[in-house]
């Protein structure tokens, strides 16, 4: 420290102030810095130079001018020198005259001396000297002392002089003070990321609308709307359990993990701005093929933005340049988190660019979506390319689909490894997609596991199967460990199948709840069954739903059954809308005589579930539907549902459909269908052929049908058949 000078007289000369040295040296310190380190500092935030100047390009000639005037004792001279031999990489001839305009108070000259020291080491050295030009109010070196002391533990000291930094409108400082305040969860993090991203602070604007998301979700989930509208990290086990049970039907592949149907999370918000120009490494130019195709979906399925409804249900963009603006709260905050995002995917940041293409694939924007996934894609973000590819597969071109996801697995992305696996499989080259699917848990995928248990276990390889659910299910896999009590189960071990039915339950399978409310109903322990079908109902689950329903229908209460069986019909069970329509059907009032010139009453809700259930293929609810229709008078509809019903094996549905044919005189097609529901244990049915062997004189058979009559019943049917029976008889051995 001998050569530094005495540091009072320093902060005693007014030299710091002066600008004669400021703007050319700081200039140039900026560049040498960039020069230097190869860095980019938007990224890093890694910048300890005084940059208040416009950058200087400095010739050989120039050079020479400023070491004639260093020499001659010109400080400023002395202080553009060192910056542009400390720039050329020449440590040795910058320091003295570093040193030189330092003691003459230069502030620029004092923040690069201390970036040479930091360079060859003296951290030590380096700090005092920023100490200095930091109290002489040079911003960049009161960040790079902020950066210093973090470096080494001393926090309270680093935010003073990052907050000295930043306030002077320092961005890197700001940067680096908002980085340790988020480190700490301190709310104060976002003004500052704020003021760096305003500066073009490419990192702090990624970062910002990454906090803005944050606060989104969380608002979404307050409100009980759209709930979790980005994810945050990777995705939780279970997040291919749906795609994967796909796979197995030889649909599609697992659904990337933190990536919605290509995004970046699993339900992402709304643009906010037009869509910017992309230069540089990466950009996408309007003809490539990718997007082409992308374009071409979107038009043919009529997705043009203009009043169109996401996949997820929620509304869909208005189309125009103009900024678009949600009803609530949360939507807001995605609109500003769409704006910082696209700011920093215009300068190159790549994550920003796969974020901005989910939100705007959520919104139907799919060709806009895919320019910035294949930007991101090329600029080598490997959940990009998967992302585009299955905007791709989506948009029916599976084979450009197959090469982005085969890009991203080369580059380690294990989701994309999972859908190549999926794929093939769907291909029926099970040898393919289990190497794939390895190639996934390799890359710490543990769908890839999973998924592997799957294939196995469809290929019948039951004990392989249960190798790769145990592997998964260990790891966490909430639906492995479902899918593994399942094994267990059909294995006759139900004490070693509940462990884990019960673990996956609690990790939140619903399917696992909903088999744990099976397994006690199978003990008989209807009390916890219903527990945990009521947890699995909660949670949405259609079949448990309808268990609950029909638990309360069985305890008497009406009006709760009646909600579960709603929720269930309305998820698509038509066991559960046949039940609606039967508690619905018991409360009406029976119909009374017509009168002459009524019109026709207009069908019922329970009618109206009953068509619901019978267009699912739900036999009872077709014969019921069928009764209906007859009783209005339309023989015709009675005659189609009673067919398809009986078609389908109710008996109930061929006796009927028999009775609609005699009455229209079609006797012989009327027989046909009793025989099928006579043989199918319907006693009525029996009765008739009886009869009707009865009138035309073969008593064998209408004797034969007498007791088939009576051994089915009912008990009126019953006697009904015995005193015929006898006739026939007497008939006989008359």
């Amino acid at each position: 420290m001998e050569f530094m000078g005495d540091r009072a007289t320093l902060l005693e000369t007014g030299r710091f102030v002066q600008p004669h040295a400021g703007n050319v040296a700081d200039a140039i310190d900026a560049a040498v810095r960039a020069d230097h380190t190869g860095k980019n500092r938007s990224d890093t935030g890694h910048d300890d130079t005084d940059d208040n100047g416009a950058d200087t390009v400095e010739t050989a000639g120039a050079e020479a001018r400023h070491r004639s005037a260093a020499d001659a004792g010109d400080t400023a001279a002395m202080s553009v020198l060192g910056a542009l031999l400390l720039r050329r990489g020449d440590l040795d001839g910058a320091e003295p005259y570093l040193r030189g305009a330092t003691a003459d108070g230069d502030r620029a000259a004092a923040n690069n001396l201390g970036v040479l020291l930091h360079q060859r080491g003296y951290a030590d050295e380096a700090a005092g000297w920023w100490r200095i030009a930091a109290v002489a109010g040079s911003a960049a070196a009161a960040h790079a002392l902020g950066r210093h002391f973090r470096e080494r533990g001393d926090e309270p000291a680093a935010e003073y002089w990052l907050r000295q930094s930043a306030e002077q409108g320092h961005a890197l400082g700001a940067y680096a003070l908002a980085d340790l305040l988020e480190h700490r969860s301190d709310v104060g993090a976002e003004r500052w990321l704020r003021t760096a991203a305003e500066q073009g602070h490419r990192e702090a604007a990624y970062r910002l609308a990454r906090a803005l998301e944050r606060r989104a979700a969380e608002e979404g989930r307050r409100t009980d709307g759209v709930g979790r509208l980005v994810g945050t990290g990777p995705a939780e086990p279970g997040a291919a359990r749906g795609a994967v049970r796909r796979a197995r039907r030889g649909e599609d592949g697992a659904r990337p993990a933190g990536v919605s149907r290509g995004g970046a999370g699993r339900s992402e918000a709304r643009r906010a701005e037009p869509v910017a120009a992309v230069t540089g490494p990466g950009a996408v130019g309007q003809t490539d093929p990718a997007l082409r195709v992308l374009s071409d979906a979107e038009a043919a399925a009529g997705e043009h933005p203009g009043g169109r409804r996401a996949r997820d249900g929620r509304p869909g963009a208005t189309g125009s340049g103009a900024p678009e603006r949600t009803a609530d709260q949360g939507g807001a905050l995605l609109d500003e988190a769409a704006q910082w995002y696209r700011q920093a995917a215009a300068r190159g940041h790549r994550r920003a660019a796969l974020h901005l293409g989910a939100i705007l694939e959520r919104r139907g924007r799919l060709k806009e979506a895919g320019r910035w996934y294949l930007t991101a894609a090329k600029d080598g973000e490997a959940r990009a390319a998967c992302a585009l590819a299955f905007l791709l597969r989506d948009a029916g071109d599976e084979e450009s689909a197959a090469v982005w996801w085969l890009r991203a697995a080369q580059d380690g992305d294990g989701n994309a490894a999972n859908a190549l696996g999926a794929l093939h499989a769907a291909r029926g080259e099970p040898q393919t997609a289990e190497r794939w699917y390895r190639a996934a848990m390799d890359a710490g995928d543990v769908n890839g596991a999973y998924n592997l248990g799957l294939l196995c276990a469809a290929q019948d390889r039951t004990a392989q199967a249960e190798q790769w659910y145990r592997r998964a299910a260990y790891a966490g896999h909430r639906e492995a460990a479902n899918a593994l009590a399942v094994l267990l189960l059909q294995a006759g071990d139900p004490v070693g199948a509940e462990p884990w039915f019960s673990k996956a339950a609690e990790a939140g399978s619903v399917d696992a709840a909903f088999n744990l409310g099976i397994l006690h109903a199978g003990r008989d322990d209807d009390r916890t069954a219903l527990t945990w079908y009521e947890r699995a109902a909660a949670a949405g689950h259609t079949e448990a739903a309808l268990q609950v329903g029909i638990a309360l229908l069985r305890d008497g209460d009406e009006q709760g059954a009646e909600r579960h069986l709603r929720c269930a019909a309305g998820g698509g069970s038509a066991e559960a809308a046949f039940r609606l329509a039967s508690v619905l059907d018991a409360r009406r009032p029976p119909p009374g005589p017509p009168a002459l010139g009524e019109p026709v009453a207009e069908k019922s809700e329970c009618e109206e579930w009953y068509e619901r259930a019978a267009e699912q293929g739900h036999r009872r609810a077709q014969v019921r539907v069928g009764m209906l229709a007859a009783a209005r008078g339309d023989t015709a509809d009675a005659a189609r549902w009673y067919r398809e019903a009986a078609e389908a094996g109710s008996r109930s549905g061929a006796f009927n459909l028999g009775l609609l044919l005699a009455r229209e005189g079609s006797e012989r097609e009327a027989s046909l269908w009793w025989t099928r529901a006579a043989r199918a244990g319907h006693g009525r049915a029996a009765l008739r052929l009886a009869l009707l062997a009865a009138r035309r004189g073969e008593l064998a058979d209408g004797q034969r049908w007498c007791a088939r009559a009576v051994e089915l019943g009912p008990a009126e049917v019953a006697e009904r058949a015995a005193r015929l029976r006898e006739a026939l008889l007497q008939e006989l051995t008359a």
